[in-house]
């Protein structure tokens, strides 16, 4: 698994945050993250290339509620809340991510943001909120830093 900057303890809400993967490194953070107690969604976003398609599809795996608004309030007010999903600590893995980051780079950087306030919010109630990006370059591409090497 890539080196991606943090600790492996993932039950450490001080770490817990935003990051960036590689390729081949959600499974095994799937099964780390299951081992620390958090419940672990994952979220396809091969060919996402839109916020129209990005909101379906995490609103249909964290199986928001019926008549949630579509749109990035709903999705920072969900993220924020998920009481409809208890857990003790939360681990959203995003594959293919750079298809979003490609097709629409502000709903990327916006998408960022938004599971960047939620992590801070869990934190607050001492609640690991944890979200990995599958990305080419991995923890280098975390924060969207599009600069050439």
């Amino acid at each position: 698994m890539s080196y991606s900057g943090f600790d492996m303890g993932l039950e450490d809400v001080s770490q817990a945050g935003v990051y960036g993967v590689g390729d081949g490194d959600l499974g095994g953070l799937a099964a780390v993250a299951r081992d620390a107690g958090l419940r672990v969604c994952r979220i396809d976003l091969e060919g996402c290339a839109d916020k129209r398609t990005l909101l379906m599809r995490i609103g249909t795996q964290l199986d928001f509620p019926a008549g949630w608004s579509r749109n990035w309030d709903a999705l920072s007010d969900g993220l924020r809340d998920l009481s409809w999903l208890p857990a003790n600590g939360y681990a959203l893995l995003f594959s293919d991510a750079n298809d979003l980051r490609q097709g629409s780079s502000a709903d990327f950087d916006t998408l960022l943001d938004v599971l960047s306030e939620a992590s801070a919010r869990w934190a607050e109630d001492n609640v690991a909120f944890w979200a990995f990006l599958e990305l080419p370059g991995g923890g280098e591409e975390a924060a969207g830093d599009d600069e050439e090497e």
